[in-house]
């Protein structure tokens, strides 16, 4: 159909009195005694097409008895549009039938529960919700391409099979050629991996950091935008257990840098979805209001963040403001422990009423390669590490700088009680030629939640993977 025309086109370009073809998935049909109303959407937009065909059309009794769900092309001239609504539609001419849906297709015009939509992941992006969400999460994946782009940052696509745990949590799946009942044991009775396929016990990889830092020792800049592998058992609506994450590595920086470049790049995602997206957006706004989810205008939200200054505070002083805001918090905050969602809501949302950039966490609850804060006060030793925290979510990145001292790396690996062999390559790097550096993590299917207002992670990402779910 080499003259077939997307729907956003033929609403953009086309005009009254000229001839196009538009192809796509019926929405519904609407039969009177001498014409029906046919209404199509193709994905590219958020509106649906107005096809009126006549009677007089070849096969009509058989196309005006189409159901929900069934694909056709339509050739015809671009009309006013009597409907209330929108401005133009196609009287058809000549209709082509793809695919006919029968009656079990299961999105028919009714209300469907996000529940029953998982279900059939494989369909739900043919509906008016889903569409938007996955229109806006394109937008937010080419404005993080372009973003670090203009930056004069490199792509970098890091392995997805690895040997080590980048974040030292343990939460890792394992990847393996050997069958679970006879995999070779060596004389402790372990598995013996010397005999796997790599040679070597290896994961599906938590993060793509580590390779980034290489990369950024040579290259000066490289983000890393791939797939991630977490297997904690969380049956939240904020965890997967494959999820994407953006990661900036940057080399002669520091935690300043990049919490600059963090707070741009959520500016820069925000105000890509607010330009290119208002249709999704306003539809988005609309849905929640028939769901009844409260929203406190969600754009405006949005529109406040991108416009901020971002607000800097080190842990310490957070802690101090928590504590003495008379809040009753559920988690008492006290110095030494993570800050937990609501304490980073309150901070965003109430203290500062704007996004917050928490810096200096306890060493003690962050991961092995922070760089440390020298002269601490006992007992309260700092990495430079940081949280950017938005209003209506709390945390949406987490960074720190690097640390870059090869003696502190080490002492800090066996500290922690890690393989310290296994990092070899990541210690070189501190051998040879090291220097300050510093990057962040961004969990993309959190900045699309974000974004869009889904309350649920499984509602942002095409087929969820969960425990106990994996069926597409």
């Amino acid at each position: 159909m080499s003259s077939r025309m997307t729907i956003k086109k033929i609403f953009s370009e086309s005009k009254v009195g000229s001839k196009a073809t538009a192809a796509g998935w019926v929405r519904s049909v609407r039969k009177n005694k001498t014409f029906c109303f046919i209404v199509l959407n193709d994905g590219s937009c958020q509106d649906n097409l107005q096809v009126v065909i006549n009677d007089d059309v070849a096969d009509y009794e058989a196309i005006s008895s189409l159901l929900t769900g069934s694909a056709i092309g339509v050739t015809g001239e671009v009309v006013e549009s009597g409907g209330k609504g929108q401005s133009i539609e196609l009287q058809g001419r000549e209709v082509t039938v793809y695919g006919e849906a029968d009656n079990t297709y299961p999105l028919q015009k009714k209300g469907t529960s996000l529940e029953f939509l998982r279900d059939n992941a494989h369909l739900r992006v043919r509906t008016n919700l889903f569409g938007a969400v996955f229109r806006i999460r394109h937008t937010l994946a080419m404005a993080t391409h372009n973003f670090f782009h203009e930056q004069g940052y490199y792509y970098l696509n890091s392995p997805i099979i690895t040997g080590h745990d980048a974040e030292g949590a343990g939460e890792m799946f394992g990847v393996s050629t050997f069958h679970p009942d006879k995999a070779p044991r060596n004389d402790k009775g372990e598995v013996d991996y010397t005999k796997d396929y790599f040679g070597t016990n290896t994961h599906l990889a938590v993060s793509g950091q580590l390779e980034a830092e290489c990369h950024a020792m040579g290259l000066g800049g490289v983000y890393t935008f791939g797939p991630t592998f977490r297997s904690e058992n969380s049956n939240t609506a904020r965890h997967l257990a494959e999820f994407w994450m953006v990661e900036p590595e940057v080399a002669f920086a520091d935690l300043d840098d990049v919490a600059d470049l963090a707070s741009r790049y959520i500016k820069r995602l925000i105000s890509d979805a607010l330009e290119k997206n208002k249709p999704e957006l306003d539809f988005l706004k609309q849905w929640r209001k028939w769901q009844k989810i409260e929203d406190g205008d969600h754009q405006k939200t949005l529109e406040h963040v991108r416009d901020s200054e971002f607000k800097k505070l080190t842990y310490t002083e957070a802690i101090e403001i928590l504590s003495k805001s008379g809040e009753k918090f559920e988690y008492k905050p006290e110095w030494g422990v993570e800050l937990q969602t609501e304490h980073e809501r309150f901070l965003a949302e109430k203290h500062f009423n704007v996004p917050v950039i928490v810096t200096d966490y306890p060493k003690s609850c962050k991961a092995f390669y922070m760089k440390q804060n020298v002269n601490e006060e006992a007992g309260k030793e700092t990495v430079r590490a940081m949280d950017v925290l938005v209003p209506g979510v709390g945390e949406i990145i987490g960074g720190s700088q690097r640390e870059d001292s090869l003696s502190k790396l080490e002492s800090r690996i066996e500290e922690m009680g890690m393989d310290k062999e296994v990092l070899w390559w990541y210690l070189d790097l501190r051998k040879y030629g090291s220097v300050p550096h510093a990057g962040f993590g961004l969990g993309f299917e959190r900045a699309v939640m974000y974004v869009t207002g889904m309350k649920n992670i499984r509602d942002v990402i095409a087929f969820p993977r969960t425990p106990k779910s994996a069926d597409f």
